[in-house]
């Protein structure tokens, strides 16, 4: 998720017990080229446990030419973009937009494999549309060509992310191939990941949108499904002192002026699940002094009846 799925985000969300992140997709050329923003946005953590990194292009020579950087700045995991929807990326002929030239998008597969030893994986979607749902072929192809797990986000592209994802959908691509198969969109908790392996049987499930204002969202569905250790969910004062700790890692990341404007969203977030006062809400988002967010935190996070005592 571009502009969520940040390195301070990412930690954060390392830090409650995820069993993997993916990076921010990055562009493939433009990293290489290192164009003016794209190289410090591919701040990836590429040697945090954990960790994959996503790249996004319409090139074999720049997709190759990026994962050999990444992987020799230690990346562990690298991931093709198949999935975004985006216009400025469809339109590029990028992301989602290879579902409509798969013999041009195994082209790209093949260059990432063979430049890397790491381990290379595929993120896409169910097609581009309802007349073009070609994606078991596609994984198919892919696992041919080395790739070793697939996301599959059960929307076409032209869906973007209206209607509700076809978690039943994604069986079809669970069959074509003895790979990892992992279930993608909607996933919001842990009933909604079980009803996504069950209609999909899926292997895994991957969390986008559910994760946004709770990091310890994946390590919270984790433990519903397999047991694994369960996240201590912070409340009042504990999650004030995590926001502040999440707001002031955006500061340092970005700097102080984008890093103001980047953390907004977060913080909306945050405020969204605990209900904060409207008034209250809105001064913590227009506040300039981060001094000033700070000091309001503790009281935009305190559950309402307790902040209104």
């Amino acid at each position: 998720m571009a502009g969520i799925t940040d390195r301070p985000f990412r930690d954060l969300v390392l830090r409650f017990g995820a069993g993997l992140v993916v990076s921010e997709m990055v562009a493939s050329q433009e990293m290489v080229q290192a164009k003016p923003g794209v190289r410090e946005r591919a701040e990836l953590g590429a040697d945090v446990a954990n960790t994959a990194v996503q790249l996004a292009g319409r090139e074999a020579h720049w997709m190759a030419e990026a994962a050999r950087q990444v992987a020799d700045r230690g990346a562990a995991i690298i991931d093709i973009n198949m999935g975004c929807p985006a216009k400025r990326v469809t339109n590029g002929y990028s992301g989602s937009a290879l579902l409509k030239t798969p013999d041009h998008a195994l082209r790209l597969i093949q260059a990432v494999v063979e430049a890397v030893d790491v381990p290379v994986t595929l993120k896409t979607r169910l097609g581009w549309d309802r007349d073009c749902l070609n994606a078991a072929d596609v994984a198919r192809r892919a696992q041919d060509a080395g790739v070793r797990m697939v996301t599959i986000h059960g929307r076409t592209r032209c869906q973007f992310y209206k209607g509700s994802a076809d978690w039943a959908a994604i069986a079809a691509i669970k069959d074509a191939v003895t790979i990892p198969v992992i279930a993608n969109g909607d996933i919001v908790d842990t009933t909604t990941a079980r009803t996504a392996l069950t209609q999909s049987g899926a292997d895994g499930v991957m969390v986008g949108r559910g994760a946004q204002g709770m990091p310890w969202r994946l390590a919270q569905i984790a433990h519903g499904l397999w047991g694994s250790p369960a996240p201590t969910i912070p409340q009042g004062t504990d999650l004030a002192d995590l926001v502040a700790d999440h707001y002031q890692s955006m500061l340092s990341f970005y700097g102080t002026d984008l890093g103001l404007r980047v953390a907004r969203k977060h913080l909306g977030w945050y405020m969204d699940h605990v209900g904060t006062e409207p008034g209250l809400r809105r001064q913590v988002l227009t506040a300039r002094d981060p001094a000033q967010v700070l000091l309001l935190l503790p009281r935009a996070l305190m559950p309402p009846a307790r902040a209104a005592a």
